[in-house]
Parts: C-alpha cells; structure tokens; sequence
C-alpha cells in the first residue's frame, strides 16, 4: 500500500499521556489510574492510544473516537483486547456513560497521514481533488460546497476561520472562475487562485495556508464539534479525571482556554443575583508547549499547545 509511506509524528506524546494520568499523588491513586477507563477521542493514527495502552493495567480500558474511515481501519489492526474504537466524531463523548472515564485526550487538527495524502485535499503541497473531509463517507467535500456557495459565504468562511483579510477577495476570484466555467475542483486550482487574489504574503507562509484552513474546519465542523465535545467531557470524566487537549491553531486554543476558564470559576448571573452559584467543574493544571528539541524534529509541532485540566467533585 503506498499510505505506509507517509507516517506521522505524535505531537507532546510523552507529556499528554503524562498529564492524563493523574500520577504525582500516592501509590493506591497511581494504581487506580493504570486501572482506569481512558478515551482517546481523536485516534488519528494511534500515537498518543499505543502509549495510554502501555501504562494501562490488564484491568486498564482504552476508547478511541474518530470520523476517518483510514483511521478506523488502521486502530482495527491493534489487537488488545483492552482497547476499542467507534467510527464516530468525538461530540459522542456523552454517548459513554457519566462519570465512567479516568482521562479523555484531545488531539486536534490534521494528521500528517492525511495532509500528505494528496486523495484527501487538505494541502496544497500536493495537487489532488479538493475534499478536506475527515469522514470520506459523508457529507459535502469543499470543491462541492464551493460549486454552489454564493460569495457572500465562501468570503465570510475564509475571514471568521481563516482570518484572512483578502477574503473578499479571494472568495470573487473563486466564483468568477465557477461562472467562467471552470469550478474550482482541485488543490492546485484553488492555491493558484489564492495566490492571484492575496496581494501582500506572510514571511514564510503560502498565501493559500489560510484559506485551505478555513475550508477545512468549515466543511467538517471543526469548531462546532470542539465545543460540544469539550462540553460532553464533563458529562463523561469522573472526579479527578483529566482533560488534556493539544490545539495547532488560535482559533482552537481560544474555545479550550474559554471553556477551561468558564467551568474553573463560580460566576453568577447579575440577572438573578439570589439564583444558586453554579459550582465548579473543573480545575486548570498547565499549559504546555513543545520543546524547542521537539519542534526542531517535528516543524509541525510549533504551534501546538496542550492544556490540562481536572473534573471537580461538583
């Protein structure tokens, strides 16, 4: 299979899998976490999983989430009877029942298998059909959104999740084309029309870097389904359990940092000062970013950050 030759790097590994099990307290709170039940909610190509299994016991259980049809296929392949995969998006965390999970680990954005493959469309490194999809088995790819979207739309897309200020632009050019006759169908065609439209470019960056983002967490809901997974994390962590989440992008890094905020104070509603206090959910840890080692290994791992919290009693 040609796929075997693109291989991914896990990103903060070691410190992920450190920071989900609650390890610094005493012996017995050690042993129970190697007991416990864990979920990996995006597997990718099963970095971060293979760890967490190797610090489980034989009472340990691992469940892994993930859209990718490649990457259900490839967590088929593990044998361990302790670990167990559902070909779903990780909003299905409250799926599980409450309070049954010891840890639940967040691995967002793109793995470079799929950036790589040039089938899947999520990089214009490499010419191929402009999907962008994480589950190839449903809904629109981006070349079939752009066909029909207005350029009010596609320019609103590329400025709120890409953050490109020649959105407007860029958005004119690709409807142009489409009325031309010519829809935008591939990575290079639409790179090449980003680079026609962005007037002045970042140092470093290809002038298409934002906008394929901005396709890519429009057309799979990236954001939307964040938060709703962030939100089902409290409903399935048990007391004491861990939430660790790796972002690659401002836009992520935002919702985890406001989530982790909003549940780690007691706020009140000025409306109803005599209403109850909710109580707090959970407790900020760290906030960790790679090694300069790391990333000079792995370029891809520059802008991750991890950020780590803990399930209160409440």
């Amino acid at each position: 299979m040609e796929q075997a030759s693109w291989t991914h790097t896990t990103v903060l590994l070691n410190e992920a899998v450190d920071a989900l099990f609650n390890t610094e307290e005493a012996t017995t709170a050690a042993q129970a976490s190697q007991d416990g039940t864990y979920i990996d909610a995006t597997f990718g190509r099963g970095g971060h999983a293979r760890q967490i299994l190797a610090r489980l016991s034989a009472r340990g259980r691992l469940i892994a989430f993930d859209k990718d049809p490649e990457a259900v296929a490839e967590a088929a392949r593990m044998s361990d009877p302790r670990f167990s995969i559902r070909h779903q998006g990780f909003a299905q965390l409250d799926e599980l029942p409450p309070a049954s999970a010891a840890g639940v680990l967040m691995d967002l954005g793109v793995s470079s298998t799929q950036i790589d493959n040039p089938a899947r469309g999520f990089s214009f490194r490499f010419d191929g059909p402009l999907d962008m999809r994480m589950d190839t088995t449903r809904g629109q790819s981006v070349a079939q959104w752009l066909a029909g979207a207005e350029t009010k739309q596609i320019a609103e897309v590329i400025r709120e999740y890409g953050e490109e200020r020649f959105a407007g632009q860029i958005a004119k050019a690709i409807v142009a084309r489409r009325q031309a006759g010519a829809a935008v169908a591939s990575t290079a065609e639409l790179a090449e029309i980003v680079a026609g439209a962005v007037k002045t470019r970042e140092p470093g960056q290809n002038p298409a870097t934002r906008t394929f983002q901005a396709f890519r967490i429009f057309i799979n809901a990236e954001l939307e389904e964040l938060r709703q997974a962030l939100e089902a994390s409290l409903h399935v962590l048990q007391p004491g359990g861990r939430l660790v989440v790796i972002s690659f992008h401002s836009l992520e890094d935002r919702i985890v940092k406001q989530f982790i905020a909003h549940h780690s104070r007691e706020s009140y509603d000025r409306r109803a000062p005599f209403a109850p206090v909710p109580a707090v959910k959970v407790r900020a840890l760290a906030r960790v970013k790679p090694s300069a080692a790391e990333v000079l290994a792995n370029p891809r791992a520059r802008s991750a950050v991890m950020r780590v919290a803990q399930r209160t009693a409440a």
